[in-house]
Parts: C-alpha cells; sequence; structure tokens
C-alpha cells in the first residue's frame, strides 16, 4: 500500500479517498462474506428436508464437510479483512500524525490553544473506529436486503415479518441518534474542558499546594467533570434503553418468525426445513441493524473528532516548502509593527519600528505592560504580527523555514522552558548532540562549572520545567541553549531576573563575546546594568515607542526628562499649599 498524496480541501476525505481501491477490496470481502453467511440456512434447509427425510448418512456427511469447509473459507476472509482494514488505519495516522502534529503545535502558538494534545487523540479515535469491529458494522449493514430477499423467497409472510422487525429496528436507530447526538457533543466540549483544567492544576501544583488553592480549584474542576459526567450517563442511558429493546425485540421476532413457520408448515404452505432456516435468517437480518445501535456512540465519537480535525487541518494546513535563503548574518528591520496575544485583535504593541546592523546590541526598556515580551516573540516568530513586518537580511521572517531558521535563532523566553530530557539535550534543542558545540555555549553563558558540580553533570535528567534546578540555574542553561550554535539573532527576555551577581557578570561577558563575533542582540531587561554593552536602546510605553537611538544619547534623554519631572514635583507642591 502506498502512502496516501495530499489534497487540497477535505485533507482527510482526500486521504481516504486515495484507498478507494483498497475499500473497494473490503466491500467485495464483506459482499462474500455475507453472501456465504446464507450457508448455515441453506445447511439446516437440506438436514431437515432432504437428510431426515432420506434417513441418509453419506448425505449428511457430505453437506457437513461443505459447511465446515464454507465457515473456514469465512474466518480466512474476516482475518484477511481485519488485516486490511488495521492496515489502512495505521497508514492513515502515519501519513497525518506529523502533519495534525504540527497544525496542533501551530494553532497553539498562534491563537493560544490548550488542547494541542485533543488533536493527536483524535486523530487516534478515527484510526480506532477505521480498524474496529464498528467499521464492519457499516459494511455489513447494506447485505440485510439479501437475506431479505431470500425470506420472501420462502414465503411472502415470512419476509412481512422480517421486513417489519427490520422497519422497527431501524426507527429505534433512527431514535438512538436523535436523542443521544446533542449530548454527546457536549459532553465531549466539557471533557476537552475539565482535561484541560487538571493539566493545567498539575502544572502549576507548587504554587496551588503552597497557597491552599486545591480545595477551590477541585471543586472547579469537579464542576465541569461533573457535568461531563452527568451528559455521558444521560446518553448511555438513553444508549443504553433503546440497545436493550433493540435485543429484546430482536430476539422475540426470532421467536415469532419461528411460530409463524411452524403455522405455514401446519398449513402446507412451507417445509419445515423453511421454518428452521427462516428462524436463521431473520437473525441475519436483524443482526446488522442491532450492531449500528450499539456501535453509534462509536460513530458520533469518531464523526466528531472527524469534524475536529478536519476543521484543524483546514485552518492550518501544510505550508509549501520555502525556497532556502542564505544563512541570515542578523540584519533586522521592524516596520509599523502591531502585535498582541495570540488569538486576540487587541494590539499591546502599536506602530513600532527600528532597524539594527547585524553584531549591534539593542537594549529594550520599559515599564511592565509596555510591551517588551511581545516584541521579544514576534522577533523570533512565537507570535503573530497584527501588522506590520519583521524582516531579517531584508525577507520577512515568515519567508523563512522554520527548521532552517531556528538554528539562527537564540531565545531565552521570560517564563524559563526546559524540557524532559539531560541537560546536553536542552542545551544542544534536542537535535543531533554534538559534545563541543554544548560545551562551547554552555562556557559563554558562564554554566558550564555549574553543570560539573551536578552528580552526573550534562548527562543529569531534568524532568518538567527543569525539575530541580533553582531559578538562576534554569536561566543559565537556557541562556546557553539560546547560545548554542552560534546563533545570528539572539533575543533575550528579562535574562538576568533570576540571577545572582556571579550570573549578572557571566551574562555581561557573554554580550560582550557575542557582540564581537558579531551576532545581532536583542535584551530586553529592567536593570540598567545590563546595558553596558547596548549600542542602541528602545524605549516602550503603553505599547507605543517612545525613544529610540543611540544607547548614549537615548540614556541622556530619559535622565533629564526624569530630573526634569523631580523637579516639578516640588512645584506642583509648593503650589498646592500656596493656594490651600
Amino acid at each position: 500500500m502506498n502512502t496516501p498524496t495530499r489534497k487540497a480541501g477535505a485533507p482527510l476525505w482526500a486521504a481516504l479517498a486515495d484507498y478507494k481501491s483498497i475499500l473497494i477490496s473490503v466491500g467485495c470481502f464483506t459482499a462474500l462474506i455475507n453472501i456465504l453467511m446464507l450457508v448455515p440456512s441453506i445447511y439446516m434447509l437440506q438436514v431437515y428436508d432432504r437428510v431426515l427425510s432420506s434417513q441418509n448418512e453419506t448425505t449428511l456427511w457430505m453437506l457437513t464437510l461443505m459447511v465446515v469447509g464454507f465457515f473456514i473459507f469465512i474466518g480466512v476472509l474476516e482475518a484477511i479483512r481485519s488485516f486490511i482494514v488495521i492496515r489502512v488505519g495505521s497508514q492513515l495516522e502515519q501519513g497525518f500524525n506529523r502533519r495534525v502534529y504540527r497544525a496542533a503545535f501551530e494553532r497553539n502558538v498562534r491563537q493560544g490553544d490548550g488542547h494541542a494534545g485533543q488533536a493527536l487523540n483524535d486523530l487516534t479515535q478515527v484510526r480506532q473506529f477505521v480498524t474496529g469491529p464498528a467499521l464492519f458494522a457499516f459494511f455489513d449493514a447494506p447485505w440485510f436486503p439479501i437475506y431479505l430477499g431470500v425470506m420472501f423467497l420462502f414465503n411472502v409472510w415470512l419476509g412481512v415479518m422480517a421486513c417489519a422487525g427490520a422497519l422497527l429496528l431501524i426507527v429505534l436507530a433512527i431514535l438512538n441518534e436523535r436523542l443521544t447526538h446533542a449530548p454527546l457533543i457536549e459532553a465531549s466540549t466539557y471533557q476537552q474542558q475539565s482535561s484541560h483544567l487538571a493539566g493545567s492544576h498539575l502544572h502549576n501544583a507548587e504554587s496551588i499546594q503552597a497557597m491552599g488553592m486545591l480545595d477551590a480549584l477541585r471543586q472547579r474542576w469537579f464542576s465541569l467533570h461533573t457535568k461531563f459526567l452527568g451528559l455521558q450517563n444521560k446518553a448511555s442511558d438513553t444508549s443504553a434503553v433503546i440497545t436493550a429493546m433493540s435485543k429484546a425485540l430482536r430476539l422475540c421476532l426470532q421467536s415469532l418468525v419461528l411460530g409463524l413457520g411452524a403455522l405455514l408448515v401446519i398449513e402446507g404452505q412451507v417445509t419445515p426445513g423453511m421454518m428452521i432456516a427462516g428462524s436463521i435468517l431473520m437473525g441475519r437480518v436483524l443482526s446488522p441493524i442491532d450492531q449500528l445501535i450499539a456501535v453509534w456512540k462509536q460513530w458520533s465519537g469518531a464523526h466528531e473528532a472527524y469534524k475536529r480535525l478536519d476543521g484543524l487541518l483546514r485552518e492550518f494546513p501544510e505550508p509549501p516548502t520555502p525556497m532556502d535563503l542564505p544563512a541570515p548574518t542578523g540584519r533586522l528591520g521592524v516596520e509599523q509593527l502591531s502585535a498582541g496575544p495570540p488569538g486576540k485583535r487587541v494590539a499591546t504593541l502599536q506602530q513600532v519600528s527600528f532597524s539594527l546592523n547585524a553584531g549591534e546590541v539593542l537594549g529594550v526598556l520599559g515599564t511592565s505592560g509596555s510591551g517588551k515580551s511581545t516584541l521579544a516573540k514576534v522577533l523570533v516568530g512565537v507570535w503573530p504580527t497584527l501588522a506590520g513586518t519583521v524582516r531579517l537580511d531584508g525577507a520577512d521572517l515568515h519567508q523563512w523555514d522554520r527548521a532552517a531558521l531556528g538554528p539562527h535563532i537564540g531565545y531565552l523566553p521570560q517564563n524559563i522552558e526546559l524540557l524532559r530530557g539531560s541537560i546536553a539535550e536542552n542545551i544542544a534543542r534536542f537535535a543531533e548532540l554534538d559534545g563541543l558545540k554544548v560545551v562551547e555555549a554552555a562556557r559563554q553563558a558562564g554554566v558550564h562549572e555549574l553543570i560539573l558540580r551536578l552528580p552526573q553533570g550534562y548527562d543529569t535528567r531534568l524532568g518538567e520545567d527543569g525539575g530541580d534546578l533553582s531559578g538562576g540555574q534554569k536561566q543559565r542553561i537556557a541562556l546557553a541553549r539560546a547560545l548554542y550554535g552560534g546563533p545570528s539573532l539572539i533575543v533575550l527576555d528579562e535574562p538576568n531576573s533570576n540571577l545572582d551577581t556571579s550570573g549578572e557578570a557571566a551574562l555581561a561577558q557573554a554580550i560582550a563575546q557575542m557582540k564581537a563575533q558579531g551576532r545581532t542582540v536583542v535584551l530586553v531587561t529592567h536593570r540598567s546594568a545590563a546595558l553596558a554593552q547596548a549600542d542602541k536602546l528602545l524605549v516602550l510605553s503603553e505599547g507605543r515607542m517612545q525613544a529610540f537611538g543611540p544607547a548614549r544619547e537615548v540614556m541622556q534623554a530619559l535622565s533629564q526628562a526624569q530630573e526634569q519631572a523631580q523637579r516639578q514635583v516640588p512645584a506642583v507642591a509648593v503650589a498646592g499649599s500656596t493656594g490651600a
């Protein structure tokens, strides 16, 4: 089997269309299996009408051998059919899991959606439906008219009873779908919300424990989870009642058709063999419909998962592979930039423009909430722009292939994010491990000696968010990760927020080395001591650019503005007392 090709439109549907010939083969196997399922009825018909009347043991042996052979053949066909759909489902997931992972990641970055893991669960749910018994119920259902037709051949009244039973079960199936569809969709929504909330609480377990927030947050989670359980129980109860009714109806009809057959035998309209065969065929007529009712919940869940996946892949299609661009030198240009948090149209950064030559160091100053972190995230492509452009070596940042650009970007976020793995793997960005580059980056960040003092050195395993490391240790290791491989553009967001005096000195030395090596550095900080190496300063106020220029001139202008503000305070106070 070939991997499905990628098509425009509905991606999953297009992928299934690529397996059209294979699915047709599954349909042919299903048709042959359902035709062969007439064998038990024919066997009973021959035994009652021919063997018992003739007392011929040879005929019985031959018929028995034939029916056993047919059942073995049916078993082989069932196994082959299962093998085919299992491999189709597996290839479908393998062909889409990378694409779904990328799309879910992209949505999480651009919209701040915390349900990224749900997309992979949806893909697994679709695969399980395709490879499970629920799909076979849909394949088998269209073939029940064959058994219905044979019953009409036996006797019209047997066929009428079978039709009436099938219609009753179809009505129950439609009723089951109508009554359970809405509760199941709503329950799925609450289930996603409660899972996301529980994950968020576990992620912040230390703060919750320290400040006694557990009971209140657990109650909030339990409220959502209770709604989910209530709606799911409602749908399950309804489905259970209808399933029980359909099962009871099916058993009742199989007995009633036997009684009707006996009456027809007494009247001489059918043979005893037809009576027994009719009872068996009644089970074959009703069984597929009964199976559909039983698996409807799985179908509903798979259908909703498919719709979510289809919407995700339509919204975030596989991007075309951009042309390779030369390695950037670090020349940065920002043109009329406006940006804000993902998923929101409110700009926390408005109309910001500046440019940097390769090898320059820019210090970004401003009060809390002035848009400094927003600028840092936009410069490295983490947050999208609402307006304007960020250019690296003259090319729009989004024209670069992210995988190709990544090694040329160094980023230290304000909230340190170390991942599960060794310290060396984190510094190397989980790429192929180059020990010399890892040590070089650690030395440049001034963290090499600190790492060597750990029990397992660079092989020390970290848990989520850095495990047992202190805030300063995590920040310095994250700085080493930002410096790994000698990136051209390095953006540091509050890199000294957790550092002690030695850490501050190591940071200053690292910035001096980066500047000497011709790398462009954007340094967001509140501490003026870290700005000693800055060539230019950018001052932000309420999301707008207040000042930009050479560091000395901007610092002098800020100092003069501060002195003028201080002189105005006593004057205002004197004027106020005179007025009093």
